[in-house]
């Protein structure tokens, strides 16, 4: 065929008998991608991970994020997440893609399209103060198909009002747990849930919380069974991490 990486010529292969499911598979596995020479955008993304690529926005210019879009659009990607991004380069965007952008998460999604949740995931936080990062990580959940619960301002200096929820909490197959401070959100939840708890360290807090560090040891020192950490403030990655715990199975 004219090009072994498109996907068409691929299918028609496998159509033809000349090539096997599996072989098209690692094929497509394997597939190229586009060097735009400030960038290398991987278009093919999709049918290793299940979702197109995301687009770190922070540190890129206004320009360099249209021109990735642009490369994207073209090849029929839809519901592309770009994170860490203020108004303004979400207004240069927006004047030339489709886009919604949440100022709370600075989280866009371009070319948006809608999608069936599915699961159950929740996503609790600390206090008001961690709801950005919390954001980020629910919209990224519910952009790659998941049913998310908030459970917002919810921490340790009011236990009443996590214990007042325990009925999502129990019903979730996974919890995402964001705090700043001391970051003791995510020893409780993991104490109370049967289900994969994703801590999420904020860089909410005074002094010695140095940035978030503080919540970071605490949640890797957890007690509690089946606590895993994500980086500090990392709300994108937890949400991308919820997504494939609560689809593992295929649940609806």
């Amino acid at each position: 065929m004219a090009n072994q990486h498109d996907i068409l010529s691929v299918l028609q292969e496998v159509q033809s008998g000349t090539l096997t499911p599996e072989e098209a598979l690692l094929r497509l596995k394997l597939a190229p991608y586009e060097d735009l020479g400030y960038a290398k955008v991987d278009y093919h993304r999709a049918v290793r991970q299940g979702g197109p690529e995301v687009i770190y926005g922070q540190s890129k210019t206004p320009e360099q994020i249209a021109g990735i879009l642009e490369a994207m659009e073209k090849r029929g990607c839809a519901n592309i997440l770009v994170t860490r991004i203020p108004r303004e380069t979400a207004d240069f965007l927006g004047s030339r893609f489709s886009l919604r952008y949440e100022p709370l998460a600075k989280l866009a999604v371009a070319l948006p399209e809608k999608v069936e949740g599915r699961g159950s995931v929740v996503i609790a936080t600390g206090g008001t103060s961690d709801m950005g990062v919390a954001e980020e990580a629910a919209i990224t959940a519910e952009v790659l198909g998941n049913r998310v619960t908030r459970l917002y301002d919810v921490g340790v200096a009011g236990l009443h009002r996590l214990l007042s929820n325990l009925e999502p909490l129990m019903t979730a197959r996974v919890v995402i747990a964001v705090a700043g401070m001391e970051g003791a959100l995510a020893s409780v939840v993991g104490g109370l849930v049967d289900c994969p708890v994703i801590a999420v360290p904020t860089s909410v807090g005074y002094g010695a919380s140095f940035g978030g560090v503080s919540a970071l040891l605490s949640m890797l020192n957890s007690c509690a069974s089946g606590v895993s950490v994500v980086n500090i403030d990392n709300g994108f990655g937890a949400g991308f991490l919820a997504s494939r715990i609560n689809q593992m199975e295929g649940i609806q």
